[in-house]
């Protein structure tokens, strides 16, 4: 004897189209995203130079001012907001690092400190950039005085 194959209730057919949908938000939210990061990467790090740049002169807010555009453009996008559509609450029981990137930076960081104090190889990376920042700080000063 054959099952008949019953029609599927509304709810599931709901969750079906919710979840269907939910996939589609998400790719054009990565799309989103990725176009973002792509445009990020140049202007970030011509802010950071610019602040870098100015900075000895009482400036260097324009790298600070582009992290928190991109803040409220990472708001705006709300990568991941469709998991609150979950019809479980699984994720809620998922256990996951609390440490982020930030955490890890600042661990690397404190290694890298803890080397250049201790006068290794960290100490002539930080004099060499020290020239550099130094060069570019002179550099962005005889380039405002030429147009004075």
């Amino acid at each position: 004897m054959q099952e008949e194959s019953q029609p599927p209730s509304d709810d599931r057919q709901s969750g079906r189209w919710t979840l269907i949908r939910d996939i589609g938000v998400l790719q054009l939210k990565l799309i989103v995203d990725g176009l973002r990061d792509l445009v990020l990467v140049p202007i970030s790090l011509v802010a950071g130079v610019v602040s870098l740049a100015k900075s000895g002169r009482g400036g260097g807010t324009e790298f600070y001012d582009l992290l928190r555009l991109g803040r409220k453009s990472e708001r705006w996008i709300n990568l991941f907001g469709a998991a609150d559509n979950s019809p479980s609450a699984e994720d809620e029981d998922v256990e996951f690092s609390n440490a982020d990137i930030d955490g890890l930076v600042s661990r690397v960081e404190s290694f890298v400190i803890d080397e250049y104090r201790k006068g290794g190889v960290t100490k002539q990376a930080k004099v060499g950039l020290d020239k550099a920042i130094d060069s570019l700080h002179k550099f962005a000063a005889r380039d405002i005085d030429d147009r004075d």
